[in-house]
């Protein structure tokens, strides 16, 4: 469980550092800290949990397509995720978009490896 709030931690850093650099990420909800804290609980929820089966399950369309498919795998489970959020807390972080997704999606995982890489996880 201790792992999973870190994970959750380094999520809501990498989330919180992403919507400022990105126009097409808002926060919806006020406070806005509510906001990414819940985004980034689904989202990590998702990447504990189906993720690693949705992706193994597409691997062979994924590499038939040049990683097309995982794209569109990240960009739908980041619609889930903010969905969640915005329907059960009613704060949340929307995505304007497929390739706001796809940036979005890249400047996490940058910005979740230097978090864990300073933090030791």
């Amino acid at each position: 469980m201790g792992h999973f709030i870190s994970r959750w931690f380094i999520m809501s850093v990498a989330v919180a550092v992403t919507v400022l650099l990105l126009p097409g990420l808002q926060v919806v909800g006020h406070p806005p800290v509510l906001g990414i804290v819940a985004f980034a609980l689904f989202m990590a929820l998702i990447n504990a949990s189906i993720k690693p089966l949705t992706h193994l399950i597409a691997l062979p369309f994924s590499v038939l397509s040049f990683g097309i498919v995982a794209l569109v795998i990240n960009w739908l489970f980041m619609r889930l995720a903010s969905w969640l959020a915005i329907s059960l807390f009613d704060v949340g972080v929307t995505v304007n978009g497929f390739w706001w997704s796809v940036l979005a999606s890249l400047i996490i995982s940058i910005i979740s490896g230097i978090v864990s890489a300073i933090i030791g996880d």
